[in-house]
């Protein structure tokens, strides 16, 4: 559970929303049931039955995104009806409203629900409200959700930032494991609801121990930015190239038959043994090729082909073995 709050921001804000909603909102449906105000009281229960229907929602579909906008909707729907029911006094409660919104769901979205909440005012022309009440506090709230943007918009771009940099090997600039993962488990998506095929690669460098023992790491890490650099020059643009972790390279191939999946790895076995080299020579390299089939899982496609490159290996090295 902490695990989830802690690693995932918007469910975070919901729950933290939800908390403050149930401990904020029960005492007034219990005093306003005790004053015998049942319609404010209704009101109150609506409000938090919504708000706790939503984190409930969330917590167990995962659904994060559309739960935030849910969320966001029972939040300002909530507001204006507190403000029907309380006039002026109830204008403060949209503050926090307008605010949340931006934690809620996307920036743009807020920007809309709270630009509605605003029209849904004056539209109502609330009895208890006057003209210079409502002017006051939209300009007031208008500068709220424009200092919200501001951080919104700088808060998203950062995330993107961030989310962008988690998917790269830092060494050589492509994309790393965890990307890998991600991409597999689209492709076997995709191969079951389209027939889309789609070609694994596992490439692994011979000897590499061996030049960073004789040449060092410097050199070693070299090899590995070369050898990017030609799979890179020698692939198409929708094929994808990961870095497995140390001398390994996966790449993705999409659209490709058997021959067409021979040809790509044929071809990328001729260019990496003659341009690929170390201060003491060529670098030559091991391949595992395998073809997405039926019934395959990210998983069980990916330990085909490791076993093919297993058996490159055991070959002697410098092989290609088709799977």
């Amino acid at each position: 559970m902490f695990y989830r709050l802690r690693n995932d921001f918007r469910l975070s804000v919901i729950s933290l929303l939800s908390l403050c909603a149930f401990v904020g909102i029960t005492p007034f449906a219990l005093y306003r049931f005790w004053q015998g105000n049942m319609l404010a009281a209704l009101v109150d229960s609506l409000i938090l039955f919504s708000i706790l229907s939503v984190l409930t929602y969330a917590w167990f579909s995962g659904d994060t995104k559309r739960s935030g906008f849910l969320m966001a909707l029972v939040v300002s729907a909530g507001g204006l009806t507190i403000v029907n029911l309380l006039g002026l006094v109830g204008l403060f409660w949209l503050y926090p409203c307008f605010i949340t919104g931006f934690f809620l769901t996307s920036s743009r979205m807020a920007v809309l629900i709270n630009g509605i909440t605003l029209l849904a005012l004056f539209v109502l022309k609330l009895d208890s409200l006057s003209l210079e009440h409502l002017i006051s506090f939209a300009t007031t709230a208008l500068v709220v959700s424009a200092c919200a943007y501001i951080f919104a918009l700088r808060n998203e771009s950062q995330h993107r930032r961030l989310a962008h940099i988690a998917t790269l090997d830092p060494l050589t600039g492509v994309k790393n494991r965890r990307a890998m993962e991600e991409e597999l488990s689209r492709a076997v998506a995709n191969f079951e609801r389209h027939q889309l095929s789609c070609a694994l690669v596992i490439l692994d460098l011979d000897h590499f121990k061996a030049i960073n023992d004789n040449h060092g790491h410097g050199v070693g890490d070299s090899v590995l930015n070369q050898c990017v650099q030609i799979l890179g020059e020698n692939i198409r643009k929708s094929d994808r190239l990961f870095r497995f972790g140390g001398e390994e390279f996966v790449l993705l191939l999409p659209g490709v038959d058997r021959q067409g999946m021979h040809s790509v790895v044929d071809n990328l076995y001729q260019v990496v043994r003659s341009e690929l080299k170390c201060p003491s020579g060529p670098v030559t390299a091991s391949y595992g090729a395998t073809l997405l089939q039926a019934g395959d899982t990210a998983d069980s496609w990916m330990e085909r082909a490791d076993t093919a490159l297993y058996q490159a290996k055991q070959n002697g090295r410098d092989k290609v073995v088709l799977s």
